[in-house]
């Protein structure tokens, strides 16, 4: 079987290292057999990848899994940040648009 090296993973973000570890004939992996995806467990929000296994620069058989570890980057925003968001008016601010007169039924 072929062999190809391991590329360096660390300190890239998780969609694009997917996709490094793809064309390198890889497969990447958060290690958990039996949960979700790992673009489920990295979504939303931006994920970088902390450690990987093996190291780069290794010798691997081609479709070897590398195996890596992952967190979000504070403050990275998501798909739920659709709008900004506004503070709440003070209670004594909030009023009717129309105002309703005192002898009404």
């Amino acid at each position: 079987m072929a062999t190809v090296e391991v590329p360096r993973l660390i300190g890239v973000d998780v969609g694009e290292a997917q996709r490094v570890a793809r064309a390198s004939g890889l497969v990447l992996s958060s290690g958990a057999q039996d949960g979700p995806p790992l673009s489920e467990l990295t979504w939303p929000g931006v994920w970088v990848v902390t450690a990987q296994l093996p190291p780069a620069r290794t010798a691997v058989d081609r479709g070897s899994v590398v195996l890596v570890e992952f967190e979000r980057l504070p403050g990275a925003g998501g798909a739920g940040d659709r709008e900004p968001r506004r503070p709440l008016p003070a209670p004594d601010e909030l009023r009717a648009e129309r105002e309703v007169p005192q002898d009404s039924p």
